[in-house]
Formats: C-alpha cells, sequence, structure tokens
C-alpha cells in the first residue's frame, strides 16, 4: 500500500511555490498604498492569459527527459516570422492572427526538427545544448532580417522596413494581429477595471486539455518510458531518437504560437524585432521552475502555478521597491535577480542529485 507524503516531504517538494507565495504577500501588503487590489488583479490576469501558453509549451520535453527547453527562442523566432510575414502583407483581424501561427507551424517543425536531430547527438546535456543552439539561432536571425531583407528576401512593406529599404525596423507595429484574440471575447469585473480575455483562456485551455490527453495516449506513455530510462526504452522497442525527436518538435511548434499570442496580446502590440524572442527561454523556464517543477518533473499545475507567482511577483516587486526603499529600480534588479537564481539554483541541484545518484 502506497504511504502518504509526511508533511515534511510535502513541505519539501512545495518549498519553492511556498517561498514565492510569501514573496507575493509580502510585496503586495508593501505596496498596497501604490496600487489597488483590483488593478493589480486585472494586470495578473492580463499576464496569466499573455505568458501561460508559452510556459505550457515546456512540459513534453521534461517527460521526455530532456530537461528544460532552452531552445524555445528557436520556435519564438519562428512565430515572429509568422508575424512578419502578415504584417507584410497588410492583413488584419482574427484570420491573420490565425494565418501568422499557421505560417509558423511549418518553420517550427523544420527548426524543430534540427534541434532534434542535434539534441540527439548530445544526449545527457540537452540544457546547455540547447542555451547554445538559441545564441547560434539568435545570430542568424539577426542578419537575415537586418541583412538580407529587402535586396534578398522580397518583403515589399516600407511600414516594417528601414528607411534604406533593407532590414527590418526595430520595432514593428502590430496593428493587424494586436489585441484580436483578447477582444474577440471579453469578460468585465468590478466596473471594467479587470478584463477577462475568455477567448485567450479557452485556447490555453485547449491547450492544458490536449498536453492531459497526449501524455495518456499510447505515444505519451512512450515518452514518459522514455524520460524514466531511456536504457529500459530502447530494450523495449521504442525508438528513443524518434520520440526525443517528437517532444521537441511538439514544444517548438507551441513555441512559435505561444510567442504569437505573447506579443499580440492586450498591452504588448508592437515587436521588437531582434530583441523580442531573447528572454522567452528564461523567463518562461523560471516561472515553471517557481511552480514547482523540477528539470525531470513538470506538470500542467506546475505551469500555472508558477505563472501566477512569477508574474505576481514581477508586477509588486517594482512597486514594493518603490515603497519600502523609495526606488522602482531595486524591485526591477530583484525580479531579473530572482528569474536566473531559480534556474541557476534548480540546475545546480539536478547536478548534484545527478551525482549523488
Amino acid at each position: 500500500m502506497r504511504r502518504a507524503p509526511s508533511a515534511r516531504g510535502l513541505l519539501g517538494q512545495n518549498l519553492v511555490p511556498l517561498l514565492f507565495a510569501a514573496l507575493c504577500i509580502a510585496g503586495i501588503v508593501a505596496a498596497r498604498d501604490a496600487i489597488a487590489l483590483e488593478i493589480l488583479a486585472g494586470d495578473i490576469v492580463t499576464r496569466l492569459g499573455r505568458n501561460l501558453f508559452l510556459v505550457l509549451s515546456l512540459i513534453v520535453p521534461v517527460v521526455a527527459g530532456m530537461g528544460l527547453n532552452f531552445g524555445i527562442v528557436i520556435g519564438a523566432m519562428c512565430g515572429q516570422v509568422g508575424l512578419i510575414l502578415v504584417e507584410n502583407a497588410g492583413w488584419s483581424g482574427l484570420g491573420a492572427l490565425g494565418a501568422a501561427m499557421l505560417f509558423s507551424i511549418p518553420l517550427s517543425l523544420v527548426f524543430g526538427g534540427l534541434t532534434g536531430r542535434l539534441l540527439n547527438r548530445a544526449k545527457g546535456k540537452e540544457m546547455i545544448t540547447g542555451m547554445i543552439l538559441a545564441f547560434f539561432a539568435n545570430g542568424v536571425y539577426q542578419m537575415i532580417f537586418l541583412l538580407l531583407t529587402g535586396p534578398v528576401i522580397p518583403l515589399h512593406n516600407q511600414k516594417i522596413l528601414l528607411d534604406d529599404g533593407i532590414g527590418l525596423a526595430n520595432t514593428i507595429d502590430l496593428a493587424g494581429t494586436a489585441g484580436k484574440l483578447d477582444h474577440l471575447l471579453r469578460i468585465s469585473f468590478l466596473g471594467g477595471r479587470i478584463q477577462f480575455p475568455l477567448a485567450t483562456f479557452l485556447l490555453i485551455a485547449l491547450l492544458c486539455l490536449g498536453l492531459r490527453w497526449y501524455l495518456r495516449t499510447r505515444s505519451g506513455q512512450q515518452l514518459r518510458t522514455v524520460g524514466q530510462d531511456m536504457h529500459v526504452a530502447e530494450i523495449s522497442g521504442i525508438g528513443v531518437d524518434r520520440v526525443r525527436m517528437r517532444a521537441i518538435l511538439i514544444s517548438t511548434v507551441l513555441g512559435g504560437i505561444g510567442q504569437i499570442l505573447w506579443l499580440t496580446s492586450t498591452g504588448m502590440g508592437t515587436m521588437n524585432t531582434y530583441s523580442s524572442h531573447e528572454q522567452v527561454g528564461p523567463y518562461a523556464i523560471a516561472a515553471i521552475l517557481v511552480g514547482g517543477a523540477t528539470v525531470t518533473h513538470a506538470t500542467i499545475w506546475h505551469a500555472i502555478l508558477g505563472t501566477l507567482l512569477f508574474h505576481t511577483l514581477f508586477v509588486v516587486a517594482p512597486l514594493a521597491g518603490q515603497a519600502v526603499f523609495g526606488a522602482v529600480q531595486i524591485g526591477e534588479y530583484f525580479r531579473e535577480f530572482v528569474a536566473y537564481a531559480v534556474i541557476g539554483v534548480t540546475l545546480a541541484l539536478h547536478a548534484w542529485k545527478s551525482r549523488r545518484g
């Protein structure tokens, strides 16, 4: 009979979420005079809708034993290419948003496939390989859109090009797609101070249900088997490399769609062509870790809880810094520190446990 976990065991398993919950509460108390609770709640709801899809895209590689997918940045770049193509064509509306997602999918499959092939040759070192690969891909991306767009790649919309017609503008106004999904179906609370983007959350709920269903299928069980022990999976007749490739493809495609949702959400609406994708990996990874996930175990609830706590802290940290220390910058530095510290500590603990095991 399975023994119920002890109170000490439960505390150890949930130490990180509890710590961040305490930090969030302390920040809210410190900033209570700087922001009304309903405005804070509205901002958090907006951030949940904006970021949760990206965080959920990290789950499948963890289940497959590939760790945290720092290469999700490549999927984000593919999503941005989809938006660039739509803006170049001058399309607008919900159809334009759907077209950007459709354009991103084949790109994500191609570059996700190349990523998967590389990671299959770097078994056991997937995270650092994915991180370095993301830096390399970023250089290629910037070269293409700074030097080749115009002379080689025939984009014609002058609104998104630099003045001399060579290279994309540093900032692109996503006028055709911004807010289209969020505004499709919204529910207002407290006199409009909280805007709940129901259509966006329905899409996120469909992703959650889809992930839950997929991980229970035969293909999903193969992912779990490979994640638990690649040697046993191979002996059982499972194509380990094929399963790992599938995990990266799914994560890259979802990352591209998630980046489109992030850039076109309420309060955004513009794309920093050469930098919008750079922090996608660290922030999404930090969020899922804050929810209690590890390098070897991640669930939908980890993603939801982590996104809620991480972005609550993101909202209140500058306000708390202003209230307590008289300087907003302290809160800004603190949340940047937290994002990278939680990743560093998690990776250090994973390395320590691996050496002990």
